[in-house]
């Protein structure tokens, strides 16, 4: 059916409760959805306990961060009908949070909203209406130290925990939907199993039942359920901030004139908008930023191509990550573009042992590779560098190969003949549009002191 059939015929989606509870080895977080006359989903999340000393979970405070939570996690459900009425049976929202939600929703699902061909302006994709009590909660004042990093196991967030080694305490939060890459490269950052949180989602099955029978489905804002849960996670362990890996590169849209853009819940956009949401509303007094986000791929491509311990373990392929044994699937937009902005430091040789391939002769990845270059329709909806950070990359790997005086393979001599040599400096760049305290921006500074050293 389509966008506009399905929200005639269902056009409520309610949230109609959430529950949190524990036993000696999890705490438990369980939501309650329905598509009214469509379906129900019962959503699980399970955060293991290990020997980790948490909060007391029945707090106000813990109850109104769930209640928010599920907010984020009922975006999954609801896009399967985008019904025009998302009805709160279990709390209270005041205007300014549905005017917070509404712009998540619509821009968090902008790539939705573009593959499946809905037009349909902000103010009219949803509605909110909050039935049930509010949750009066007074702010947090206790004394706060540490941090937990949400890691993906790809080259970022392992340049993040690299930088952070030696910091004076340390904590991590990863999803346990790709356990082995993550958990392996949190050992090789130096930490231990009881040193690490596991955090597992459970995608109730009628929603794919009913991505099966056709219904709408696509891309949902995960980095925004990551920083939802991961605040949680700080709150109840104590810990002061909450420390993303998300670069300066997740700013730009893949849709020229639109604001489509396939990271929007990466963006420094979405970063101060929750921080501002957070302080309002949250009051947990834990800190939220990405301590990546002054500089670019490429320069955190410069510092990960140093850091070999990790490079026969860090995993960026969608593909790949969702099999067992994990791989590169060598034909995603993923696999290449890691591959490019690797190649100024790595090429050939090192990169042929991490990918089993060299990507750079693979001609049925010439679309891909020049939707990166930013010559194509679109850019890719992956997590994704620049335009100019593709083409600084590729650049400077070209005139690498040619000072060898070597042959450039299929897709740089593509590039050499058909486009121009980007020459401006990025391995200079720095943001300083950014939430990055103090203490952690010296660590940063100095890391990329010492690379360039």
């Amino acid at each position: 059916m389509e966008f506009e059939d399905l929200r005639k015929k269902y056009p409520n989606f309610i949230y109609k409760n959430y529950k949190i509870f524990e036993d000696e080895s999890k705490i438990y977080i369980e939501y309650n959805f329905e598509i009214e006359n469509l379906s129900k989903f019962n959503p699980k999340i399970e955060i293991l306990k290990k020997n980790f000393k948490f909060k007391n979970i029945n707090s106000n405070i813990v109850k109104n961060m769930v209640f928010n939570f599920g907010m984020i996690e009922a975006i999954s459900y609801f896009k399967a009908t985008c019904s025009t009425n998302f009805i709160i049976e279990c709390g209270k929202i005041d205007s300014f949070q549905e005017n917070w939600f509404r712009k998540l929703f619509y821009l968090g699902l902008g790539e939705f909203r573009y593959k499946n061909n809905i037009k349909i302006s902000e103010k009219d994709f949803i509605k909110f209406i909050s039935n049930g009590e509010e949750i009066e909660i007074d702010g947090n004042e206790e004394s706060l130290d540490g941090f937990v990093v949400p890691v993906g196991g790809g080259k970022d967030s392992n340049v993040t925990l690299d930088i952070l080694k030696n910091y004076k305490d340390k904590t991590l939060a990863f999803n346990i939907g790709s356990k082995f890459v993550p958990m392996e490269c949190a050992r090789i950052a130096g930490f231990k199993d009881d040193e690490i949180i596991e955090v597992k989602r459970t995608i109730d099955k009628n929603l794919l039942d009913l991505n099966s029978k056709g219904l709408l489905n696509g891309h949902t804002p995960f980095s925004a359920i990551v920083a939802f849960i991961t605040y949680l996670i700080s709150y109840l362990l104590n810990k002061k901030y909450v420390i993303l890996s998300n670069e300066s590169s997740a700013n730009e849209t893949n849709v020229n004139g639109e604001n489509i853009n396939h990271q929007y819940s990466k963006t420094i956009e979405f970063e101060n908008d929750f921080r501002e949401y957070a302080e309002k509303y949250l009051k947990a007094n834990v800190e939220y930023f990405s301590l990546l986000r002054p500089i670019s791929e490429i320069q955190i491509a410069m510092i990960f191509s140093k850091l070999e311990k990790y490079h026969k373990v860090f995993n960026s392929c969608n593909v790949g990550s969702k099999e067992e044994p994990w791989h590169w699937c060598l034909n995603c937009p993923k696999c290449l573009f890691v591959y490019i902005i690797l190649s100024p430091f790595l090429y050939k040789e090192k990169l042929l042992n991490i990918f089993g391939d060299d990507l750079f002769e693979k001609e049925n990845l010439l679309k891909t590779f020049i939707e990166l270059c930013g010559y194509g329709e679109t850019k890719p909806f992956e997590c994704v560098g620049t335009f100019d950070e593709v083409k600084f990359a590729i650049s400077k790997t070209i005139e690498k190969i040619e000072k060898e005086n070597k042959e450039l393979p299929y897709l740089l001599k593509y590039y050499k003949e058909n486009f121009e040599m980007f020459n401006q400096n990025l391995l200079e760049y720095y943001n300083n549009n950014n939430n990055v305290p103090e203490e952690f921006e010296k660590l940063l500074k100095e890391r990329l002191e010492n690379i360039k050293g």
